[in-house]
């Protein structure tokens, strides 16, 4: 396993990172209220976002550009892949922080003090009530089955919602578990337990494992999966990257840099795995087999 890491600036907070279809990475700043380019040449350009102070957080890649949650400006926002900002506000008592893009184009986010799944196509914007009171919702992503699912933080449940607003939700095995993180699959909807101290698969036709970590006390956060099946996560608390192997084995690898912070991460075309450290920098770990 080689790790080997690109500096930001000291005070830019990398949280999300995807892969954009310009081939390029994209990560969102914190704490510089940025989003930031990463070429194949190791270059970054940084984007200040219009809104001051605006709590980005998420990010997710579209056919023109990235879109991104802005969690206390209450906005969805959206950066073109040679730069230009557009901006749209939500309803005041959403606070948007998940965030992701269906087969038709439609943009769908997580209003985590709404307790609500919201749809934006164009310039509509429809909500959806969460059956679960102040569930809490997190990350979200596009199934393979078509819907949308997505983490209950405080419901402890994993989330699925149609189209059409067709809500089901399903309750996690282990109590109090916090789920966040999760990254549709093939096969199956993968999702970290914060609390829980395991990652967690639910098939899409709702059978839910759960896979107990090594590291006590890990915390993770951000899960990610590769074309080829490797599942990988951050431990947050532990300061390691997780990787479960197609065939089964689960480990976890110390990151050689002290309270890196590892948040958002995701795979590119070559297999190899990128993640956010908000201590100030972007990681890169090529799997080698566990």
């Amino acid at each position: 396993m080689v790790f080997s890491f690109i500096e930001t600036k000291k005070d830019a907070g990398p949280y999300s990172i995807v892969l954009g279809l310009d081939n390029n990475l994209w990560f969102t700043e914190n704490k510089a209220n940025g989003i930031a380019k990463l070429t194949s040449d190791s270059k970054i350009t940084e984007y200040i976002i219009p809104t001051a102070d605006c709590g980005i957080t998420l990010a997710t890649a579209a056919e023109k550009g990235i879109y991104f949650t802005e969690y206390k400006a209450h906005k969805i926002g959206f950066i073109s892949y040679d730069g230009h900002f557009i901006e749209h506000s939500l309803a005041k008592n959403c606070s948007p922080y998940g965030i992701a893009v269906d087969d038709d184009g439609a943009v769908w986010f997580t209003c985590m003090s709404g307790n609500q799944i919201g749809r934006m196509s164009g310039n509509k914007i429809k909500y959806f009530d969460i059956p679960t009171p102040a569930s809490y919702p997190s990350f979200i992503d596009f199934g393979a089955d078509g819907a949308l699912w997505f983490s209950e933080n405080q419901g402890n449940k994993i989330g699925r919602i149609t189209k059409i607003g067709e809500i089901t939700e399903y309750d996690l095995p282990t109590a109090a578990s916090a789920p966040v993180g999760i990254a549709a699959g093939k096969d199956a909807i993968w999702f970290t337990e914060i609390m829980g101290n395991r990652i967690g698969k639910i098939g899409y036709d709702g059978k839910i494992n759960e896979y107990d970590l090594p590291t006590s006390n890990a915390k993770p956060h951000a899960i990610a999966i590769s074309k080829n099946g490797i599942v990988a996560f951050t431990d947050w608390g532990a300061n390691k990257i997780g990787i479960l192997a197609p065939h089964g084995a689960l480990s976890e690898h110390m990151i050689p840099l002290e309270s890196a912070e590892p948040h958002g991460l995701t795979f590119d075309n070559k297999e190899r795995l990128w993640f956010a450290l908000e201590s100030g920098a972007i990681g890169k770990y090529i799997y080698g087999g566990v």
